[in-house]
């Protein structure tokens, strides 16, 4: 994105334009910026050509999927729902991992009969689980089971998932005794160690401190793993605070695991692929006064994106038209939804504002639509793929009619 004669622009096209033609509040994405971040993610990494699986949860649109599907991603998924998603965006089964703590029973049989490449497990409970169901069709399924490295990603508490007390993966006395479980079964073949110790990851080093983990715990077994899934979690630059994660030294830390261990690698990235592809536009409603603060209600609320509400999260918020006048006041950006906590940030030094004016919300790509509800019975939002000049609707705003 960029203004252009004042007018913040998506590739080829102002948001101006787009709004005029669509009501607000909606989703949109930039084609380029997604094809970009898979070829960078892919060059990251070229020495050892990693199996790259998109993260379905981050962005589960269907039309996003199929765009990821023709750069060569496959897809990490955590349900059924996601799963079949997946298949109907055309990745092959053999490039579709499915991870999660809780997997049922319907959901485990479904994965089988799609002959995915694996189910990655969290517990001794869940392999038993496979293994029954295995047994009972009379197949032999390849899975991985997830080893909480006791890693703190430093990242947000509540996006931390490899440190003991959170709730995914296994410890490594329970790891081994998986991994004697699986040996002494004619059903299941254990073909992976997965790791994923966190999101929003902007440091390296947590990578290495994990990988030196992995690397102990492979070389005190004797079993042979054709892969190590090591998740995802990469960040991105939500503000000018933060730093680029340095997928140079990330690279070179595994060229140097992979030089005692030869095996295949797996990722799972999600928010690095398609999260700074994302912006969601809104119109100012109302300005309302209060003291030395004004409120800048917004047609777009915590139901359309709920990150702010739930993770205290920073999204840079930029007006649609740039002018040189600056306000005194500070803006409140809120959403009209019944709750407090229904605001997405409040600034000092904003441009003056007025009622009507377009506010544009970056870098909500992931875990923005996905994360969306229909709380207070506001319909789902519209979303846009922008190829250059052209405008793709990639879902249609959920009308009253369908929602009640």
């Amino acid at each position: 994105m960029k203004y252009i004669n004042n007018k913040l622009s998506i590739e080829k096209i102002n948001f101006q334009k787009i709004a005029n033609k669509f009501e607000t509040p909606f989703y949109s994405y930039s084609y380029s910026k997604l094809k970009e971040n898979i070829n960078n993610f892919k060059n990251s990494f070229k020495s050892f050509s990693p199996l790259i699986c998109f993260a379905v949860k981050s962005n589960t649109n269907l039309n996003i999927i199929k765009e990821i599907k023709k750069l060569g991603l496959g897809a990490d998924v955590v349900s059924q729902g996601e799963l079949m998603m997946a298949l109907k965006a055309g990745i092959n089964p053999n490039k579709i991992v499915f991870s999660g703590v809780g997997k049922t029973s319907n959901e485990i049989s479904f994965a089988i009969e799609k002959k995915i490449l694996l189910i990655n497990a969290e517990s001794l409970s869940e392999v038993k689980e496979i293994n029954r169901i295995a047994k009972f069709k009379n197949r032999k399924v390849n899975i991985g089971v997830r080893l909480n490295p006791d890693t703190d990603a430093k990242t947000l508490i509540q996006i931390s998932t490899g440190k003991k007390e959170n709730k995914f993966g296994v410890n490594k006395s329970i790891l081994y005794e998986i991994i004697n479980y699986c040996n002494n079964s004619n059903n299941i073949n254990l073909k992976c160690l997965s790791v994923h110790i966190g999101s929003q990851i902007l440091d390296y080093k947590p990578y290495e401190k994990m990988l030196k983990t992995v690397s102990q715990i492979l070389s005190k077994t004797d079993h042979s793993f054709e892969y190590i899934d090591l998740g995802g979690g990469m960040g991105i630059t939500y503000s000018n605070k933060n730093k680029k994660l340095n997928y140079k030294k990330y690279n070179t830390a595994i060229l140097r695991f992979l030089k005692i261990h030869k095996v295949k690698i797996i990722f799972e990235p999600g928010r690095s692929i398609i999260g700074n592809t994302g912006t969601l536009v809104t119109k100012i409603i109302y300005i309302k006064e209060s003291g030395k603060k004004d409120f800048i209600i917004l047609d777009a609320a915590m139901n359309d994106l709920m990150r702010p509400a739930l993770y205290g999260a920073f999204h840079k918020t930029l007006p649609v038209i740039k002018s040189y006048k600056i306000s005194k006041k500070i803006y409140e950006f809120v959403g009209p939804i019944c709750e407090s906590t229904d605001k997405f940030i409040t600034l000092k030094r904003f441009q003056k504002l007025k009622e009507k004016d377009l506010i544009a919300i970056c870098d909500v790509g992931a875990y923005g639509m996905s994360l969306s509800s229909n709380y207070n019975l506001r319909p789902k939002l519209l979303e846009l793929l922008i190829k250059g000049s052209k405008i793709i609707v990639i879902r249609k705003r959920q009308n009253y009619k369908e929602l009640i």
